[in-house]
């Protein structure tokens, strides 16, 4: 089950040292890694962000695993406008239900750009799957996530940039991977990655 992350964050440029909203890599790296995943893994698809009743209500299960996701994943992530909070505790946990990984084994991929800032504990979320499911992995992926301080003029430059995203603990727990991805090549490769389809040039 892929959970992706559709917060207002994603829309965001300029003043986070981004040179356009992350949203545009992340659908791109999407439209060249899932075609060729989807061949061998049946996939799923959470968001978060927009379409609540508030900022942090916009969590949707869009579809549970099943073959040849890939085109409508991407044209769910296409259609896709940023906005809301990031209730990525909830997102996740959805997944894990949508996947019965108290029954079964389950993994999800968390897609995200920072923090939880929905007042959900996903440190806690990760010793309740780790404790009540059968196999369950989660990995996460930090896309272009931003630190709390950055400055011009110092080395905060490559600190504010290098900054690990605090759901990291899902994956530490789970026995998942946490891949930092910067670029639109790295989170190519990390979708491959966490995914379990790496692909060999």
């Amino acid at each position: 089950m892929i959970v992706f992350d559709g917060s207002g964050s994603m829309s965001e440029m300029g003043f986070n040292d981004l040179d356009e909203p992350r949203i545009f890599e992340a659908r791109e790296a999407l439209r060249t890694a899932l075609p060729q995943i989807a061949q061998s893994r049946k996939l799923g698809l959470v968001t978060y962000g927009p379409g609540g009743d508030d900022l942090c209500t916009g969590i949707t299960l869009h579809f549970p695993p099943r073959a040849d996701a890939a085109g409508a994943i991407i044209a769910t992530t296409d259609a896709l406008t940023p906005e809301g909070s990031t209730a990525l505790t909830a997102a996740v946990a959805l997944a894990a239900q949508a996947l019965a990984h108290e029954t079964r084994p389950a993994t999800i991929v968390l897609v995200t750009d920072g923090k939880e800032t929905c007042g959900g504990t996903p440190c806690q979320l990760a010793a309740e799957l780790e404790a009540t499911g059968i196999d369950t992995t989660v990995h996460v992926i930090g896309f272009k996530v931003r630190g709390d301080y950055f400055s011009w003029q110092s080395q905060g430059a490559a600190e504010y940039r290098e900054a690990d995203a605090p759901a990291r603990c899902l994956a530490d727990t789970t026995g998942g991977k946490y891949v930092r991805a910067e670029t639109l090549d790295e989170l190519i490769g990390a979708l491959r990655v966490t995914l379990g389809c790496t692909i060999l040039f």
